[in-house]
């Protein structure tokens, strides 16, 4: 339940990433305000590895149970804040200062919640059974990202856009604080893990677990492989189901926010058993097998998914894209994505990118663009627009036109990759470090690979799509580091269900 909670803190200020944007990064471009909002989102990503350090000392030397009652509250306490804080209309260039400080605490506390969860229920699982009780750690982190759709739905359904703009959207925040109360409540009631009092009691607990992290025989290869193998790869898979799906439906497909979000919570419902189920069959069937397969079938099924999600949530624009191709002649231009557009082309790449069109570039001295067979010479967006209505481009979404078990498929198997891939991830990496040190060994690769390839993973696909005009060009990023997880996990990683963790 505490991890629950503390993952709805978290995919809270993901998913009204856009909404907050507007109001505390205001510079009049939108795309401009959602990469600085998406920038904030990776800040708190960016602290996690910091965050792992510090409570991982605290874990290996003082205990699981109170290191994360910390890392709880403070997660709490800075997301409640947030929904105290001025906007940038109000308070102007503090308003965002303000909000990347709380995002800066809520990656810290992050960065310890995670390995004082799985280690905890690691160290009380019964051998054999590791994968599927630590399962639940995973399934619990799609709860949470469950648990913050329906408070966000429930609040748009009950509260009005204007009233949800004005002050509706700190209810979600101020929220965390009932929850918080819920969580410290559980964490109390816990008793330490009995791997740790074992220790505690022989007096063989680590003097120094970050010293001993790095330089126990062996531990310092085990840590580029949750690195660069378990966690970058099982990172970037988690966080294109989540942000990657909904972002892709509201920008590329056109899909109003609050039905992309149902779509969502239906696709995350269907597949976040499996979750489990996967932590129940890696205690069967081995670890890495199971990760190195859902590795391999995310490479193969990653863009026809993303094709199959537009092509049920946007025929026309599908059919458009097809048919009626645009090519943007572009002389030498001085367009950057994270400022306001000041020139003709600038201003010509950003309309094309905030309605989600593909294009293609070719360098010219002038400025043109050609809408299928259709030709306009310089940027005037009123013509623009008219070519591309005729062409079948459409502004929004047509729910008529929508198949809706397209949609909800495509989401439930990207979800269901994640759980493949991330559902045994907490008895890997529990498994392949030793007790003294496991708090800090596990936390720091760990952290580094979802705050960094994860974390930068939203505002990084969306940089590569404003840069390349393609819609589907920032699948690659995804690819890409699936692709080095897979090869590091195949060549390095050992079997490690079979393992005695109170060694």
């Amino acid at each position: 339940m505490g991890t629950v909670f503390e993952w709805y803190d978290f995919f809270l200020y993901g998913i009204l990433a856009s909404l907050l944007g507007k109001l505390f990064f205001t510079t009049g471009n939108p795309t401009t305000e959602l990469l600085f909002s998406l920038g904030a989102f990776a800040i708190g990503f960016f602290f996690r590895p910091l965050g792992a350090v510090i409570f991982g000392y605290f874990g290996d030397k003082i205990g699981r149970k109170y290191t994360f009652l910390v890392t709880i509250t403070l997660m709490g306490g800075a997301t409640a804040a947030i929904g105290f804080l001025p906007t940038f209309a109000t308070a102007g260039v503090w308003a965002p200062i303000l909000l990347l400080s709380l995002r800066t605490l809520q990656g810290l506390a992050l960065g310890g919640e995670y390995g004082g969860a799985a280690i905890y229920v690691a160290e009380h699982a019964p051998p054999g059974k590791r994968g599927q009780y630590t399962s639940w750690i995973q399934a619990s982190v799609a709860g949470g990202f469950l648990l913050c759709l329906a408070v966000v739905l429930t609040c748009r359904a009950f509260i009005s856009e204007a009233d949800f703009v004005a002050w509706g959207w700190r209810v979600p925040f101020l929220m965390s604080l009932v929850m918080l109360a819920i969580s410290i409540y559980i964490r109390l009631k816990l008793s330490e893990s009995p791997v740790f009092k074992a220790m505690k009691e022989a007096g063989t607990t680590s003097k120094n677990p970050i010293v001993d992290s790095f330089t126990h025989k062996g531990n310092f290869g085990n840590l580029a492989v949750a690195l660069f193998g378990v966690s970058a790869g099982l990172t970037v898979i988690y966080y294109t189901s989540q942000f990657g799906t909904l972002y892709f439906l509201q920008g590329t497909a056109r899909v109003p926010e609050t039905q992309a979000l149902l779509y969502m919570a239906v696709g995350a419902m269907l597949a976040a058993p499996l979750y489990v189920f996967f932590g129940w069959l890696s205690d069967r069937i081995g670890r890495k097998k199971l990760l190195l397969a859902g590795y391999g079938l995310t490479m193969l099924l990653l863009f026809p998914l993303f094709h199959l999600m537009a092509d049920g949530a946007n025929p026309a624009l599908e059919t458009a894209t097809r048919t009626h191709p645009v090519v943007i002649a572009l002389p030498e231009c001085d367009y950057s994505v994270f400022g306001k557009p000041a020139t003709e082309c600038a201003k010509a790449l950003e309309f094309l990118t905030k309605r989600g069109v593909s294009y293609t570039k070719q360098p010219a001295r002038e400025l043109a663009v050609t809408v299928g067979s259709q030709r306009l010479e310089g940027f005037d967006k009123d013509a623009w627009l008219a070519a591309l209505v005729a062409a079948g481009y459409p502004d929004t979404a047509d729910p008529d036109a929508m198949t809706h078990w397209k949609i909800i498929a495509a989401v439930a198997i990207m979800v269901g990759l994640s759980a493949m891939t991330y559902g045994q991830v907490a008895a890997i990496l529990v498994e392949l470090f030793p007790a003294r040190i496991r708090y800090t060994s596990m936390s720091i690769p760990y952290h580094i690979g979802t705050g960094y390839f994860g974390g930068f993973l939203p505002v990084i696909s969306q940089y590569i799509v404003v840069r390349t005009g393609q819609s589907y060009s920032g699948l690659w990023y995804t690819f890409a580091v699936v692709a080095m997880a897979f090869v590091v996990c195949a060549i390095w990683l050992p079997e490690t269900k079979d393992r005695d963790i109170t060694l």
